[in-house]
């Protein structure tokens, strides 16, 4: 089951005190989300977004059975930091561990995919 996730900047003063839109997409079953969040940075939201979409897929085991789950971003950074080719900061261990543990539980794939080059990505942020 092809997954998306993603983050865009909030204009400044936008009336919410959030940062950051985060935002994930299940094209099989229909399922869009977005969040406002404050994050501190653009890998910071990347990241909440994957952790968003992550726990959405564990509590809706029912209508999502455990299948193998192939997970799409635009941030290199973030899906080489989780895929443990690079470092992110410290500050992002506590993350990266409840990822690691989404990873252990359904052994999903994540890789990166550029907006241009995929639709489902760009559709995030209409």
């Amino acid at each position: 089951m092809e997954c998306y996730f993603g983050s865009h900047k909030l204009p400044e003063n936008n009336g919410l005190d959030k940062s950051t839109l985060v935002s994930f997409h299940i094209p099989e079953v229909g399922i869009r989300f977005k969040a406002p969040f404050a994050a501190i940075n653009a890998d910071h939201g990347d990241l909440a977004a994957l952790l968003a979409l992550l726990e959405f897929i564990d509590t809706n085991q029912k209508q999502l059975p455990n299948k193998a789950y192939e997970i799409y971003g635009n941030n290199l950074k973030v899906i080489n930091g989780v895929n443990h080719r690079d470092e992110l900061p410290e500050s992002f261990a506590h993350l990266l561990e409840k990822a690691e543990k989404y990873r252990k539980k359904y052994r999903f794939s994540l890789d990166w995919q550029s907006r241009r080059d995929n639709p489902e990505l760009d559709s995030l942020f209409d």
